[in-house]
Formats: structure tokens, sequence, C-alpha cells
């Protein structure tokens, strides 16, 4: 029995360390950089940031040209849309450069941008204060799905709707949604974009093999060997603590050694004594 515990202590350390080595690895290997391009640097005003004046655009600057028919739009308070309409402005350049990754003979190299490449997108009126949404959606150089939104509040006075304006209710054109259509999106920009909105500012409803591919789900790596350790160790303590069938000791009465001379008892007697006669 004590062998068998043995054993099973060796074993145990075994697989603990095998456990200990699996973390440690998985600790140590380098996170695989994000390759999206074309991502959202910065934006006029900021996400988060507190508008007090009536702005006649929001400006969304990215890492590369947006392409031409990207979508914008800018939704308020009440969900109508205000966007009337975007164009291209002139490059500025960052005051914090971004770092984009590019796949070099099968390894990632960074490369730093240090101009942004703007869509302005014009606000045909301010109705309430409240909070706004500017969303975008476009295609980068290398194929992949720019998608976003920046969001602020306005605190300043309500302004009017141009003469005859009505809120825009058109999406994406079908050859952008041909091409952003199963392709992973790219990682939220230095703005933080969310990558739960689409382009009109609510949720995206994008295909179900592209929304498969965007979820970033799945077990952590180390999970898979970390439970196999445990499962592992659990039966090996089992196996050593269990007792095998029939092998518990059978309790013998202990026999009184006789002093040496003691004559033997003879049938009948009691202590000793004269053997009693039967009855007549």
């Amino acid at each position: 029995m004590r062998s068998r515990l043995v054993t099973a202590r060796h074993l145990l350390s075994r697989a603990v360390a095998a456990l200990a080595a699996t973390l440690v690895v998985t600790l140590l290997l380098p996170a695989v950089p994000a390759s999206a391009h074309g991502q959202l640097a910065t934006s006029t005003p900021l996400t988060g940031t507190v508008v007090r004046e009536p702005l006649a655009q929001v400006a969304l600057y990215f890492t590369e040209k947006p392409a031409s028919n990207a979508h914008f739009t800018v939704t308020g308070p009440n969900g109508s849309r205000v966007d009337n309409g975007w164009s291209y402005g002139e490059p500025k350049r960052l005051d914090k450069p971004v770092q984009e990754y590019f796949m070099v003979n099968g390894v990632f190299e960074p490369r730093l941008y240090h101009a942004g490449f703007p869509a302005m997108v014009s606000v045909a009126h301010w109705p309430a204060k409240g909070r706004y949404t500017a969303s975008y959606l476009s295609v980068a150089s290398d194929g992949e799905a720019v998608r976003g939104s920046v969001t602020f509040d306005y605190q300043g006075s309500g302004t009017a709707a141009p003469a005859g304006w009505t809120a825009p209710t058109d999406g994406p054109a079908p050859t952008l949604l041909a091409l952003v259509e199963g392709t992973p999106s790219a990682s939220p920009g230095a703005v933080g974009a969310s990558p739960d909105t689409g382009a009109t500012g609510g949720p995206a409803s994008e295909p179900a093999s592209a929304t498969g591919k965007e979820s970033g789900g799945g077990l952590p790596p180390w999970l898979v060997p970390a439970l196999i350790v445990v499962v592992v160790a659990v039966v090996v303590l089992v196996a050593a603590r269990r007792r095998p069938a029939g092998a518990t000791p059978s309790r013998r009465p202990a026999t009184v050694a006789r002093k040496p001379g003691t004559p033997a008892r003879k049938p009948g007697n009691r202590a000793g004594g004269p053997a009693r006669r039967g009855r007549r």
C-alpha cells in the first residue's frame, strides 16, 4: 500500500509539473497582432467628449483613404439620422502615430502611420441635446472590413433642419456589402470604435458567416491541456486510495499461551474443578 501511495505521489507531481510548464509556455508565447489596416486613428469630436457648439460636420481620420463607396451616418438621441453626405478632406499629421501590422514572409511586421486621412461627414442639424453616434463602414486596401462608431454628447442649443431636408434612410451600397461580406472587421482604432455597431449605428446585421468570423469567442489555448492534467491527477489519486476487494484483514482472537506445567483443562470442568457427574 505504501509503495502505491509513493507511485501516486510521483505521478501527481509529474502532472503538476506538466501543468505548470504548459501555463508558462502559454503565457510566454507572444500574442498574434491584429493585421487589420485602415483603422480609425482619431476623430473630431473625440469619442466620449462633450460638444457644446453645433458643428457643421464630423471628421473621421483613418490610417488610409476610405473607400469611395464607404458608408457614414450620424444618429441623434431619438434614433433618427442627421447626416447629410460625406466627402474627403485634407490629410493631417496625427498627434500620436498609429501602429498596424503587415504580414511579410510569414512574419507580422509593425508599421507606424503618422498621417490621418479624413472622411468629413456633414451634419444637417442638431435637433436636441443628448448622445450622438457617428458610424462608419468601409473596406481597407487589404480587403478587410473597417467598421465602428464614435459616440459623444451634444449639450449645445438645438438647430432647425434645412428647408426641404429629410432624414436619410439609405444603407451601404450593395457593392460595399459584397466586399465586406465574410471578412473580419478591422479592430477598433485609437478612438474606441465599437465592433458591435454597424453602419447605421445599431447592431450590425451581417450574414452568419461573417458574424462567426468576427466573434472572438472560443476556449483559451491552455484550458484543454490543463483539464487533461487535472483529470489524470484525480484518476491517479482515486486509484491509489482505493483498496482492492477482499483485502480487509481478518481479525483472529489472540490465543493465550499456557504456562509450562499447567494441566490442560478437561472437557466439562469449570475453573479446574472436578468433572460434574451426570444425573442418573
